[in-house]
């Protein structure tokens, strides 16, 4: 995607925030130029998922595009149990995510690993899960809808729902919603045909639409673009959007009701 957009602009500086599996559709926020300096802030924002289940079947990468490993009954479901299942899945939880991930073991990809042969051993890690809500079900399979932290992993998900249900299963589809303040509805498909990249640019504070404002003077400026603090009365933000006196986005910065620190310089 990055390589597509980078032809697209015309510009070499692009990036991403927040991969997707390749089975998966939706939501990718690219990057270009100095906003590539906003990855890490978008990628830790909450991410939203709408997740196809399908039970009985439990492959080997969790999702359906890995061989199938086991295959077990699906126990009746009906609406309270999926919902008193769900909610065991919600708030800080352990995760053992894929062996099939990027995650690295030795300094190598476990996926790597994993399609050589080599057994791989992920540890168990703490995610939050914002919001778990039940969509829709059927005798073996279910849609949820998922509002989770950073380094979630769906296809965990799915497979550790399964289990709690009684049965095996694995994640069916994926489709990402929304990235922190970037939502589906407003997304630009990268196959249309007539898409101009310039044409669907967002300024760079839309990565954080209610953080405050700052409009340095001249002096102001000079000295943020040296990456020194600015004295200021009043704003304490972990987060400020700071304009020059032309109204040209300088920096993201933090403010502590003394200072105003340059974090980000854009």
């Amino acid at each position: 995607m990055v390589a597509r957009v980078r032809r697209l602009a015309g510009q070499k500086r692009v990036g991403h925030a927040g991969t997707l599996d390749p089975m998966a559709t939706g939501v990718l926020p690219v990057l270009l130029g100095r906003a590539t300096r906003l990855m890490d802030l978008i990628q830790s924002g909450q991410k939203t998922y709408i997740a196809d289940i399908q039970l009985g079947v439990a492959t080997e990468t969790d999702d359906r595009e890995g061989s199938r490993v086991s295959s077990a009954d699906v126990p009746p479901l009906d609406g309270p149990v999926l919902e008193e299942t769900l909610a065991g899945f919600t708030g800080d939880i352990q995760q053992t995510p894929p062996k099939y991930s990027a995650l690295k073991v030795g300094g190598q990809r476990a996926y790597a690993l994993a399609r050589g042969g080599a057994a791989v051993t992920l540890a168990p890690r703490t995610v939050t899960i914002h919001a778990l809500q039940l969509v829709d079900y059927s005798e073996a399979s279910l849609r949820i809808q998922v509002t989770c932290s950073k380094g979630t992993y769906i296809r965990a998900l799915a497979r550790d729902i399964a289990v709690a249900l009684g049965t095996v299963g694995h994640l069916s589809s994926l489709t990402r919603t929304r990235v922190g303040p970037f939502a589906i509805e407003n997304a630009v498909a990268i196959d249309d045909p007539d898409l101009v990249v310039s044409d669907a640019l967002l300024p760079a504070s839309r990565a954080l639409p209610d953080a405050p404002t700052f409009t340095a003077s001249v002096d102001e400026t000079r000295r943020l673009l040296n990456g020194q603090a600015i004295a200021v009365s009043g704003l304490q933000a972990e987060c400020v959007w700071v304009y020059d006196p032309q109204d040209q986005l300088l920096c993201l910065a933090t403010a502590d009701s003394a200072q105003l620190k340059p974090h980000i310089a854009l």
